[in-house]
């Protein structure tokens, strides 16, 4: 590979992953992120970007931290994409797939739990704000409950819970939409990435609402949250 192409793989968010995904997994992957997402050609559209078809690259492109690289970049189509969904796309898939991600010339792993406290763990999604004795009781069923001094923060067991507006429309949780024009997150932060999941898992069935993980792609399994073995 040619100086130019490399440095062309460096322009967008890229996932660089250790083996050559086929099509189908990778629209399926993207498909997490956005439903509506759909093959053109050999790469992948979905909202306001396109996924290249992975391209064999050196590994400088990680900094020799894999012996075979195979890039996705994710390029948007038009303005930029609205709330960074390019670069959560490439992180996203980068996870899924057990690779990194390189954006702006920094590489990341993307697994890496010391990135997780920083960047958010699960949330769940709902088309309305949960009335306080609504949400209490579900709390209290996982253990003792401590009401933070904030708003809608709550501890339980280690697990720290906030309840917040969501901050646009991720196109994940379209399906919410006709039923309300602002939704809002349940935000989960804790260690345990599984029991994290376990616990969004059951909020979003109480509450009728949707589980995605930090990089906003949907969750329908606590083991979605942890790394490829």
């Amino acid at each position: 590979m040619g100086w130019m192409a490399k440095r062309r793989l460096r322009t967008g968010p890229t996932a660089a992953l250790p083996a050559k995904p086929s099509q189908a997994d990778l629209l399926r992957i993207v498909r997490l992120a956005d439903p509506d997402a759909r093959a053109d050609g050999d790469d992948i559209v979905a909202v306001d970007v396109r996924v290249h078809a992975p391209v064999e690259a050196e590994p400088e492109l990680v900094g020799g931290e894999m012996d075979e690289v195979w890039a996705v970049r994710v390029a948007a189509e038009g303005p930029l994409p609205f709330d960074f969904f390019d670069r959560y796309l490439a992180e996203g898939i980068a996870f899924r797939l057990g690779g990194l991600a390189v954006c702006r010339g920094e590489v990341s792993d993307p697994a890496d739990d010391g990135t997780e406290g920083r960047a958010g763990g699960p949330a769940v999604i709902l088309p309305l704000r949960p009335a306080a004795d609504a949400l209490l009781p579900l709390l209290e069923a996982e253990g003792e409950v401590e009401h933070e001094e904030e708003d809608f923060a709550y501890t339980v067991d280690g697990v720290r819970i906030l309840v917040v507006p969501q901050k646009g429309s991720p196109p994940a949780v379209q399906e919410l939409l006709p039923f309300a024009t602002e939704l809002t997150a349940v935000e989960l932060r804790g260690d345990d990435r599984k029991r994290l999941g376990v616990l969004a898992l059951r909020l979003a069935e109480a509450l009728n609402g949707l589980v995605v993980d930090r990089w906003r792609f949907r969750v329908d399994a606590a083991e979605d949250l942890l790394p490829p073995t």
